[in-house]
């Protein structure tokens, strides 16, 4: 009977050191240290989009996500991380970013995504890398060549969920109706379709659709302007400063250069001083 009670006594110490070492390694984001973590297991996970030409896009022949951003991460990790750090990517829409951050599902969003007051409630920035503007993308010939033509006429704009983009318009043409898609390139087709007059969204991934859709053209200049940033846990203070120093050394090394040149150099109209300044 003794060994029976010592035994169950042992059982139920091991059940219990079971539950507490579960706990400990179910911690919420904000209670980890994702630097730290990071460092441990050499790889940063990074939400990226796969639709957005020029950014981020899923390549059709090998199932790999390419683009300026991922570019970047994988450059910002090798920096931070070391020469053998690996970056891991996993997709995300501008639906879907902001919860898979809070789940702790990614280590940050580098995803064509505006460092907004509002935002910044939810989450914290790093420097900007991006520096675009909100514009139209329309069918070449279209007699809407700005958003003033768009309230004017009542027209019908595209935009993107969660995006902040649809918001802007329905602030400088409230009398353009919207329709909002689940990512650009549902939205692209709407256009195409007739759907709506102009899609709407960053000058920088309307170029990337311009140069994959030639009948389209960005016009308008730009009327918002929307400082791209990454993305990450408000208390995840190391990972920013880390983040914040290898995008500093990645602009002085001339590799931040060298990738913009990349992705942008055959763009028409596209300004570099613009996208580039600090």
């Amino acid at each position: 009977m003794k060994r029976l009670i010592r035994n169950l006594g042992l059982l139920l110490t091991l059940v219990t050191l079971t539950i507490v070492v579960s706990a400990c390694g179910s911690k919420p984001l904000s209670q980890r240290n994702v630097l730290k973590t990071d460092q441990q297991t050499k790889t940063i996970t990074w939400g990226v989009k796969a639709d957005t030409r020029l950014f981020g896009l899923l390549d059709t022949k090998d199932g790999k996500i390419k683009g300026f951003e991922v570019d970047l991460a994988k450059a910002l990790t090798k920096q931070m991380l070391g020469s053998k750090g690996k970056a891991k990517f996993i997709q995300v829409t501008s639906s879907t970013r902001m919860p898979m951050l809070k789940n702790g599902n990614i280590d940050a969003i580098i995803a064509t995504m505006t460092n907004t007051p509002e935002r910044r409630k939810q989450v914290a920035f790093s420097n900007t890398y991006f520096f675009a503007g909100q514009s139209l993308l329309v069918k070449k010939g279209s007699s809407i060549k700005n958003v003033k033509d768009l309230n004017k006429q009542k027209g019908t704009v595209l935009g993107v969920v969660g995006s902040d983009s649809v918001e802007n318009v329905a602030k400088v043409a409230p009398n353009a109706k919207v329709l909002q898609l689940t990512d650009y390139a549902q939205a692209m087709t709407a256009l195409k379709s007739g759907q709506g007059q102009a899609l709407t969204t960053d000058n920088g991934i309307l170029y990337g659709m311009s140069v994959q859709n030639p009948g389209y053209e960005v016009t308008g200049g730009t009327f918002v302007s929307e400082p791209y940033g990454i993305a990450m846990d408000k208390n995840q203070t190391p990972f920013k400063a880390a983040t914040n120093k290898a995008l500093k050394e990645l602009r002085a090394n001339g590799t931040y250069n060298r990738l913009l040149h990349k992705w942008f150099h055959n763009v028409t109209g596209f300004d570099y001083e613009e996208a580039a300044k600090e």
